[in-house]
């Protein structure tokens, strides 16, 4: 389906022509885009979760009783698991989380999400010429038609141009918005596309993201 244009005061102005680069595709790329999400959940992950093992812990270079006559279990070391203190089995240690996903993939993954958007009619560009809100409830009538129904409408992300002098001012206007995201081209991924069920573009952003996908296309 072809992609709405709106002015800044969300007046419908014309349809956009859908790119070639975000036709239709054939399924079975799903697992790109699992592997693509997978892959840039893990990344930010610090992985500096430890643990001290039975031969860290200090304490425990004597045996605390005799093995025979007291009545005990027989024990060896106060650093066993079991004694309090001790040192924990198969506990986590220091380790990186990052998983490797080749370009094209990756780069299949961001077509194939956003194709997906563009083919479910989930596609708006805005014309921010002129824009001079003020007010968060007068950028929740933008988005949503009335400031009521920006808590039933679609999850909503918003996407302005990497070097968009608006972005600021959108990021204002929309922080307290519930369900909606702003953000620019250069962090959009695979996973914040995924998580909003529709999309917004400024012209600006819609331009480069039709850009740097033809690129990689290529």
């Amino acid at each position: 389906m072809m992609p709405q244009v709106i002015d800044a005061t969300g007046t419908p102005i014309r349809d956009e022509e859908t790119p070639i680069v975000f036709a239709p595709r054939p399924a079975g790329g799903s697992h790109a885009i699992f592997r693509a999400v997978h892959r840039e959940l893990a990344n930010p992950r610090a992985g500096t979760a430890s643990t001290l093992r039975r031969d860290e812990v200090a304490g425990g270079g004597r045996k605390p009783w005799r093995q025979k006559g007291t009545g005990r279990a027989r024990q060896g070391s106060i650093r066993s698991p079991q004694w309090r203190h001790g040192g924990v089995v198969f506990g986590p240690k220091p380790r990186s989380y990052a998983l490797d996903l080749n370009k094209k993939e990756r780069r299949g993954a961001f077509i194939a999400v956003l194709s997906d958007r563009f083919a479910n009619g989930a596609v708006t560009v805005l014309d921010p010429a002129g824009f001079g809100m003020q007010k968060t409830a007068e950028f929740a009538a933008l988005l949503f038609g009335q400031e009521k129904h920006a808590k039933k409408r679609p999850r909503t992300l918003l996407v302005y141009g990497r070097d968009e002098r608006a972005g600021q001012m959108f990021k204002r206007l929309g922080r307290n918005l519930r369900g909606t995201g702003i953000t620019d081209t250069g962090a959009l991924d695979v996973k914040d596309v995924l998580r909003f069920t529709r999309l917004i573009l400024t012209v600006e952003a819609y331009a480069q993201l039709v850009s740097i996908c033809e690129r990689h296309a290529s």
